[in-house]
């Protein structure tokens, strides 16, 4: 029960750093709370929808009533379970931007730019391009996270991407090489047919060293003595025991957990924590506060012909597949069927994409629920980086009580103007010579929603969480009031106590968070390690050479 270094939570960063921490040497010990990642609902990649909506692995949080989005309670899955949120979520792995990374060093994480982190993105990977043509001089070859690509065998991928060069769009071979921006095959964190979560990738090779260990139990609050952290205090079978940490504390418990947890423990906004009868150890109003998130929309197509993954979408066949997943790990159970994607920008005047798609050869929901009317094909389309801020409080000073999340989703008018853009933006996608072979009539929104209010309306009911949460203990300079950690993820006011995991982003990025919520992980580890960071990268990303003037 005592170790150089607990982490509390076994996700994305949590077993990054597990692995970087006792790879060097020292002993660490990390707390979850969910219990064995085993099985093929976890394992295997088709499988995604069933993880995520099962109780056994995940938190269960949901927001608040959102009073832009017809006071609707959106789901917010978080993973409970080896491996966090990789070992539910959708496994599609991007990066980000580079102008993300620019974005957080301007804003107070120095350290943090693209040339800064662009080197750790490499270290984490081993990347195979699987004969698709990406961009291999940017990537790395070597990590312990396999990153794949499906095989693209369906028509309608090429189709997807053929249409966005059809309306004058970019193609681009590799979004997470040079050049983000364009149409092109998108990328999985599965290997050899199963997901590569970061248990699989990190957290296994990690606890086969005798200095690492895992600990089930809920964390409850951390130890801190004379304004430094000590250890955790964990409920193991209903009786509180305390964790001790030699030399640091580290928070990887997610965006959502992870403020949770700081608050619990004395450091946040102090008339919040006064109000739940919590004393109050560090005034850091930033914690809980900048909560972001993507929100995306599934514009569904019907499909004129049975090329669809709709045939499938039947007990014999989904059996067929998982038997043929289970002996071989081949066949259709070995992709999560993201295979294509494409990043836009909405209008003239912004330098980087803004708009992002998952091209899906089925018109299905994430909760597994297919649409009615069969056959067909669906985009999910959201912009990347609404003005729109939450946030992540308190609903009692207990640990067991859920917390309240607040998205505030919609609460910008620009947020309304984009989702119509993206609505209108991919209207006209699969209006194009490619789809003409396999499109019918659409079936969500309906072509008859057409106005700015028809679309709106359509975005209250339906707009739905790409499940992105971040930003909740931002990173930033130590006299910046609203930053919670500085740019070595130390908590602010607080000694030998960190977080790492997307809590800390300033700005949400583009794209799917599993890959920078690793890179956190990963570069954290070298300045818990006390170690010079890797040589920064001096590659200079695509950027539309016409941004200021043309859209595409």
């Amino acid at each position: 029960m005592e170790a150089d270094f607990v982490i509390v939570g076994a996700g994305s960063a949590g077993c990054a750093l597990a692995y970087r921490l006792s790879e060097a040497g020292a002993s660490v010990l990390v707390i979850e709370h969910g219990g064995t990642d085993a099985g093929p609902f976890i394992q295997m990649p088709a499988a995604l929808s069933y993880p995520m909506n099962m109780a056994r692995y995940d938190w269960g949080y949901r927001s608040e009533p959102e009073p832009h989005l017809n006071n609707r309670r959106l789901v917010c899955p978080r993973g409970k379970v080896i491996g966090g949120s990789s070992s539910i979520n959708g496994m599609v792995y991007v990066r980000g931007h580079a102008m993300d990374f620019d974005h957080w060093a301007e804003s107070g994480a120095e350290g943090w730019a693209y040339a800064d982190v662009l080197p750790y993105f490499r270290r984490m990977e081993h990347w195979h391009d699987g004969g698709h043509g990406g961009d291999p001089r940017w990537r790395g070859t070597d990590g312990p996270l396999h990153v794949t690509r499906g095989p693209r065998a369906n028509p309608l991928f090429h189709a997807f991407v053929e249409a966005g060069q059809q309306a004058g769009y970019q193609v681009t071979g590799d979004y997470n090489g040079e050049k983000q921006e364009g149409f092109g095959p998108m990328e999985q964190t599965v290997w050899k047919g199963r997901r590569w979560s970061a248990a699989n990738a990190y957290l296994r090779p990690a606890l086969s060293r005798p200095n690492c260990d895992l600990l089930r139990g809920l964390a409850t609050r951390v130890v801190i003595e004379d304004g430094r952290a000590t250890g955790v205090e964990i409920t193991r079978a209903g009786r509180p025991e305390i964790v001790r940490a030699r030399r640091e504390v580290i928070l990887a418990a997610s965006s959502i957990n992870s403020p949770k947890l700081l608050m619990l423990s004395g450091i946040g906004p102090a008339a919040h924590l006064a109000g739940h009868g919590i004393e109050v150890l560090a005034d850091r109003p930033g914690v809980g506060g900048n909560l972001q998130d993507h929100l995306e929309l599934y514009i569904q197509m019907a499909a004129s012909q049975p090329v669809t993954l709709y045939k499938h979408w039947n007990l014999a066949s989904k059996a067929l597949i998982g038997a043929q997943w289970l002996f071989t790990g081949t066949g259709l159970g070995a992709s999560n069927q993201f295979e294509s994607a494409a990043f836009i920008r909405s209008r003239a005047g912004i330098a980087y994409p803004d708009i992002q798609y998952h091209f899906l050869p089925i018109a299905v929901r994430y909760d597994g629920k297919a649409a009615a009317e069969g056959h067909g094909f669906q985009a999910h389309v959201g912009p990347m980086r609404s003005k729109s801020r939450g946030r992540v409080s308190l609903r009692s000073g207990r640990a067991g009580d859920a917390p309240v999340i607040r998205f505030n989703y919609m609460s910008h008018d620009s947020d309304w103007d984009e989702f119509r853009t993206c609505i209108r933006l991919t209207r006209e996608i699969f209006a194009q010579p490619a789809f003409a072979p396999f499109a019918g009539h659409e079936i969500q929104p309906g072509a008859e929603l057409q106005s700015d209010d028809d679309l709106d309306g359509f975005i209250a009911d339906h707009a739905e969480s790409a499940f992105h949460p971040c930003g909740t203990c931002r990173m930033g300079r130590a006299d910046d009031p609203e930053a919670v950690v500085d740019r070595a993820g130390r908590v602010i006011g607080i000694e030998a106590l960190r977080v790492a995991d997307s809590s800390i982003f300033p700005r949400i990025t583009n794209g799917n968070l599993n890959a920078p919520s690793i890179m956190v992980g990963e570069k954290i580890s070298d300045h818990v390690l006390g170690r010079a960071p890797l040589p920064r990268a001096n590659d200079s990303p695509w950027i539309h050479p016409r941004w200021e003037t043309a859209q595409r």
